[in-house]
């Protein structure tokens, strides 16, 4: 792999990775529906929302006992898209179908978009802004009750959500 190619693959988009760790069992009605307004709507679902949007800090705080997030990777973007991006009728996506419905090319021109902000997930009708993910391969390593900082898995953890997403893929 070139220079240039490696430092595009470890390159951080400016979105949060989004996703449910926790089931619905005795979730408060407040946060509940900051849930449905995320679009998380049972564990292992994931969702891309940019770092500057309006009011997704506030949210983000608000479901922190339930989800764990932090910035995406490039080359991690491309593998969800691939592996898991879905468009309407849960059929996969496919270069055929991107560029007849968006005009790009490719998958991976498709992530640089998104990466970019030039188009944005969360508001596409072409594309499934829920990626559906397994269980994590060999299981959480650590406690689903307790915030990542304290030993846990729940909060924000930064970079290391690229991880545990390719271990979900």
């Amino acid at each position: 792999m070139s220079a240039q190619a490696e430092a595009q693959a470890s390159r951080v988009c400016n979105l949060y990775a989004i996703l449910r760790v926790r089931g619905t069992a005795d979730v408060p009605l407040d946060v509940d529906y900051t849930l449905k307004l995320l679009r998380l709507h049972k564990p292992n679902h994931l969702v891309l929302y940019p770092i500057d949007m309006p009011g997704i800090q506030g949210m983000l705080q608000k479901v922190k006992d339930w989800v764990t997030w932090g910035e995406i990777e490039y080359s991690t973007l491309v593998e969800l898209l691939e592996k898991r991006g879905r468009a309407p009728g849960n059929r996969k996506l496919t270069a055929e179908y991107i560029s007849q419905s968006l005009g790009v090319g490719s998958i991976a021109e498709l992530a640089e978009m998104i990466c970019k902000g030039d188009l944005k997930l969360h508001q596409q009708e072409k594309i499934k802004p829920v990626f559906r993910l397994k269980p994590p391969s060999k299981g959480y390593k650590r406690s689903i009750k307790k915030p990542y900082k304290s030993g846990g898995e729940l909060g924000y953890r930064g970079l290391a959500i690229n991880e545990l997403i390719r271990r979900m893929i």
